[in-house]
């Protein structure tokens, strides 16, 4: 019988090694041993530096031209204002919504299809910054539109440094709880496998009712507005798992 040449043994050598690679992966895995799996957060509540004022109104008739052009004419009068008093990140403005759809007469058809009975449309402008003084003198210069909706929330500089705070806090109080767990167990220490850290934004706050109606009182809008910032409650979890040691 012919020996197996070089070349031959080595790639049975090979297919041997791959067979019971193959065959160690089939097998399940033990389960990692004195894992802990823990989690800390930490809070802190600022005040609210940013201020959100909505605009809006309304415009209705027959002919959805003339609509629209109502409401370009109130859009651009108060757009006008507006730019006067921008400044970026103190003041700052922005269109929203336009729109304009039908509005259908009460069980009358032609043609089997509804018949359009006049036209309905509305439209928006945000101002909103950090220079709440000048926001409020600016709400009592728009008389085209009225107020829709006043919020206060945080800033991106404002969160991002709160947020760097509490993260630090965060994970100090993960560490800390670590180590004790480790202590607690009878281990030296630990080693971090995972972790997963993640913030909890604070919502817009709403302006009460009360300054809204201030603001809109009369037809004509408030020389100032009225308004209360408020508290927000920024928090950094921090979760995961450590290995004793």
């Amino acid at each position: 019988m012919r020996q197996p040449t070089a070349t031959l043994r080595r790639g049975l050598a090979c297919a041997a090694l791959a067979a019971a690679a193959a065959t160690a992966a089939a097998q399940p895995s033990a389960p990692p041993q004195n894992v802990v799996t823990l989690a800390a957060s930490a809070s802190l509540e600022v005040s609210r530096d940013w201020l959100t004022v909505t605009f809006s109104t309304n415009r209705d008739g027959s002919d959805a031209g003339q609509v629209q052009a109502a409401l370009r004419s109130a859009l651009d009068t108060a757009l006008a204002e507006a730019r006067k008093a921008a400044r970026p990140g103190q003041l700052e403005v922005q269109t929203g919504g336009f729109s304009i759809y039908p509005r259908y007469a009460s069980g009358k058809f032609s043609g089997g299809v509804p018949t359009i009975a006049g036209w309905t449309g509305s439209v928006e402008l945000t101002v909103q910054g950090r220079d709440v003084g000048a926001i409020s003198q600016l709400v009592g210069r728009i008389h085209t539109l009225s107020i829709a909706r006043v919020g206060y929330t945080l800033s991106r500089e404002a969160r991002e440094k709160v947020e760097g705070e509490v993260t630090a806090q965060a994970i100090d109080r993960y560490r800390a709880r670590a180590e004790a767990v480790a202590r607690q167990f009878g281990y030296a220490g630990y080693t971090l496998r995972e972790v997963t850290v993640n913030s909890d934004l604070p919502m817009p706050q709403p302006v009460p009712m009360m300054a809204r109606a201030l603001a809109v009182t009369g037809g004509a809008q408030a020389d100032t507005l009225p308004t209360e910032a408020g508290k927000a409650t920024v928090t950094v979890n921090v979760s995961g798992s450590v290995q004793l040691k």
